[in-house]
This record gives C-alpha cells, structure tokens and sequence, in this order.
C-alpha cells in the first residue's frame, strides 16, 4: 500500500454552526435534503466537535472555525467556497444561493496565508453577478495525480466556468450529466464520486448516456484506480461523499459518515481496505442538508509554513 499521496491531504478546515439548519434556499435542487422535524443545531454542533476531535486523533490537523451566525444555514460545507492546490494557489468559488455566499470567510484564508505557504488567491465569486456558479470541490471532483476534474452540469456547475478553472489550475475538465432515479440532476459531483489514490467510488448508473458512462469508467481504470461502482441506494447513503487523508505517518484513510458505511457491501469494503483503512464517523445531524463528510472537510493541499 502506498503511504503519502498527493490526492490525500493531511490537514482540512472544518466549521462549527452554532444554528444549524436544511438551507431553505438549497431545497429545490438538492434532492439529498430533508427537512427537519425539531431543532438540530446542538446536535449539528456535537457532530461536528466528534469529527474534529476524531480526526485529531487519527492524526489529521484540524483547523476548526466557529459559525456563531444564523444567517448562513449551509457554513459547514465550506469545501463550496475555497480550494487549495499544490503550489501555493488558493481559489475562492461563486455560489449559487444567496445565503451561501455570506461563508466566504476572509479570516479563514488569512489563516491559509499565515500557517501556509500561498502563492496566489484566484477569486471567482465576482461571477455571481453574470450567474456564474461553480461551488468548489463539490462541483468538481479532483484528481490531484491525473490531473483530470469530473464535473456534473447544474445550476452549481457552469461548464464554462469549469474550464476557466481548469486552464488556470491545470487539469483537464471532463464534464457529464447525471440524475438519480427519478431523473432529477445530481446538484453536486461529489454526493456522487470520490477520487482516492488507488481507489474510485462512483455512481456509474447516474450518468447519462451509455457512451458517456463507459468513457468516465474507462478514465478511472486508465489511471490505475480501482472502481468502486455504487449503486442508486448508496450515492443516497452518501457512500459517494467521501475524502481520503492521511496521518502525520503518511498512512492514508477514507473517512465517510456511518450512513454511507452502513451502505456498503462487503466485497466493496475489502477493495476500499485494500488501498486505505476506512474511518466512518457519526455526523446524521448534518446529512439533513444534504451533504455528509466530504462535504465538511474542505481539504488543504499546500505546504505548511
């Protein structure tokens, strides 16, 4: 098993809400969501301080920020606004609903800036204004080695702006559609896909055209991964929504939510094994607004000063 790996960061940003709630704002597109039936914002908050205090553990550094606002429902997802890439180069992202783009925290690229080596902060968020979107790491699922981003066209993802990104960041765009099985848009690439080192989970079945979907499968295979094809019930589980990282050993893990885990076969579990140890961790509360932990974790893929 290889250890240390450019696709898998060891040091991620993780927001703490104080009022957290299903974004009324996201429901029309995020077939993920669901509404909730009382109050969860302390147990939205307990969820999020386990996962820091797990990853900690696991030897992944954690750099937890306080959301003591009630206006930005969806600030624990704030792989949407900001993404880090080796070089030193940081991209700020636009977002679709109105109430999201208040999560763009200058006080967290500062921090970037100051315990990590920044080179240059590409800021897009002034493509609102053109209603211009594309919503980070959750529009787009990177692979760090291959150099090819995966994007699902939606509301969230402008094709025009995933080149954009592209020819400035350095990867090659592939953009497809995909629905789930009642034909509705996926809203993100990443409640879909996860790109490991070795491994590649993916809802094959919600990609549109016969053609399309081979060719997506035959680019996984082609950089030497594994694929891990899930089915419809398991991208609803959030099997699809998880983030490989690595200890201060160089040890790598998948980290996703018991949900997604709860959802996986076993024959799925011992090919994920056999590239990293899996790590579900507990965060119900937040699947509510239609993400789960790759959502949460906005990774960070630069130097450390």
């Amino acid at each position: 098993m290889r250890a240390a790996s450019a696709q898998a960061p060891n040091a991620v940003v993780l927001i703490r809400p104080h009022h957290f709630r299903p974004n009324p704002q996201t429901a029309a597109d995020n077939a993920f969501q669901r509404p909730a039936d009382h109050d969860v914002s302390r147990e939205a908050y307990d969820a999020v301080t386990r996962v820091a205090e797990r990853l900690r553990i696991e030897g992944v550094r954690v750099h937890l920020f306080e959301d003591e606002s009630d206006r930005h429902p969806d600030s624990v997802f704030p792989n949407n606004w900001f993404s880090t890439h080796a070089g030193g180069r940081v991209a700020v992202y636009p977002m679709y609903a109105p109430n999201r783009r208040g999560e763009r925290r200058a006080d967290i690229v500062e921090m970037l800036k100051s315990e990590y080596r920044v080179q240059e902060v590409i800021d897009y968020s002034g493509l609102e204004a053109d209603d211009l979107f594309l919503e980070g790491t959750g529009a787009m699922v990177l692979d760090h080695v291959s150099r090819i981003a995966y994007a699902v066209r939606s509301r969230r993802c402008d094709p025009v702006l995933v080149e954009r990104f592209c020819t400035v960041f350095g990867y090659e765009p592939v953009v497809f559609d995909a629905v789930d099985t009642d034909g509705v848009p996926i809203y993100h690439t990443n409640v879909m896909m996860c790109i490991g080192t070795d491994i590649a989970l993916i809802g094959l079945d919600a990609v549109v055209g016969d053609e399309r979907r081979e060719q997506i499968a035959q680019r996984i295979r082609d950089s030497g991964r594994t694929l891990v094809a899930l089915d419809a019930q398991q991208v609803a589980s959030f099997a699809g929504n998880a983030i490989e990282l690595r200890d201060h050993h160089g040890e790598r893990m998948l980290v996703m939510s018991e949900t997604a885990h709860r959802s996986l076969t076993d024959e799925q579990l011992e090919l994920v094994s056999a590239s990293c140890r899996v790590l579900p961790l507990p965060v119900s509360p937040i699947e509510l607004a239609g993400g789960s932990v790759r959502c949460m974790l906005a990774g960070i893929h630069l130097d450390p000063r």
